[in-house]
C-alpha cells in the first residue's frame, strides 16, 4: 500500500527536520516546505520518503502551486504540520510596523490557504490531522512581542475555528505550545542562527534543564496527530520540567 503524506512548513534544521524524520519513521511520505532549497535537498537525502519543496510560502499564489504540485507527485496529505514561523522581537515603536503584515501572512494566513487546500480531501476520506505548532506568545503580549504576539493569537484562534469546524467530519485539528526555547542545532552557531535571535550567554549550562529538544517536540506532535478520536485535544502546551509558569 502506498504510505500516507504528511505535509510539514517551515523545514529548518531544528523542529522542522525533527517533525519530518518522525513522521517518517512513523510510515509517512513527507512533503518538506521551506525557503533554503540546499537545506531541504540535504534532508531529503537523508529521510527516507521525504521530498524537498523550496518555497516561499508568503507568496500565496507560489503555496498553492506547490500544495498542488505535492498533491500530484505523492498524493493527498493526511496530515498538515504548519511549523512556519515568521517573528519580529522589537517594542512597537522601535519596530517596522510592516513586520506585522508580514508575521501575520506567514503565521496565520497560510494556515488558511494550506487548510483550505487539504481539507476537502480529508473530510470526504472522514479522517485527517491538521497539526499547528506555536509558542507562548499566542498566549500572552509582552513588550518585544507586540508584532508577533497578535498574529501568534490570531494563529491559535484560527486553530480553534478549524477544530470545531473540521472536529466533527473527522479532521482533527490541535495546537501545541511549545513553553521554552528550542535546542535547536544552530544555537551556538552565529553563522546559521537568526538575527533575532539572542541566547542568554550562560545557554549552554542551561540546555537540560531549561531548552526544548526537537525530537522530543517532534515526538509529541506525532503522538496528538494519532489521538484516538475519541480522545482527542486542542490545546497542548509543552515545556521542560524546570521552567518556571
Amino acid at each position: 500500500m502506498k504510505k500516507p503524506v504528511c505535509l510539514i512548513t517551515g523545514v529548518g534544521s531544528g523542529t522542522g527536520a525533527s517533525l519530518a524524520k518522525r513522521f517518517a519513521t512513523g510510515g509517512y511520505q513527507v512533503a518538506m516546505l521551506a525557503r533554503d532549497r540546499d537545506r531541504l535537498k540535504s534532508l531529503e537525502k537523508e529521510i527516507e520518503g521525504a521530498k524537498a519543496y523550496s518555497c516561499d510560502i508568503s507568496d500565496l499564489n507560489v503555496l498553492l502551486d506547490t500544495v498542488k504540485s505535492i498533491q500530484n507527485e505523492m498524493g493527498a496529505p493526511t496530515v498538515l504540520v504548519h511549523n512556519a514561523v515568521s517573528a519580529t522581537f522589537k517594542p512597537f515603536l522601535e519596530a517596522d510596523p510592516e513586520d506585522l503584515e508580514r508575521n501575520f501572512r506567514v503565521n496565520t494566513t497560510t494556515l488558511l490557504y494550506v487548510s483550505r487546500a487539504l481539507a476537502p480531501a480529508m473530510i470526504t476520506a472522514g479522517h485527517g490531522a491538521i497539526m499547528v505548532t506555536g509558542n507562548t506568545a499566542a498566549l500572552r503580549g509582552i513588550p518585544t512581542y507586540a508584532l508577533f504576539a497578535p498574529t501568534k493569537a490570531a494563529q491559535r484562534i484560527l486553530a480553534q475555528s478549524l477544530a470545531r469546524d473540521l472536529g466533527p467530519k473527522g479532521v482533527h485539528v490541535a495546537y501545541i505550545t511549545t513553553d521554552a526555547a528550542i535546542n535547536a542545532p544552530w544555537l551556538g552557531d552565529d553563522t546559521q542562527k537568526p538575527s533575532w535571535l539572542k541566547p542568554p550567554s550562560d545557554w549552554k549550562d542551561k540546555l537540560e534543564d531549561y531548552f526544548a529538544k526537537p525530537e522530543a517536540i517532534a515526538d509529541e506532535v506525532f503522538h496528538i496527530a494519532h489521538q484516538d478520536r475519541s480522545t482527542w485535544s486542542f490545546d497542548h502546551i509543552i515545556r521542560p520540567y524546570a521552567e518556571k509558569w
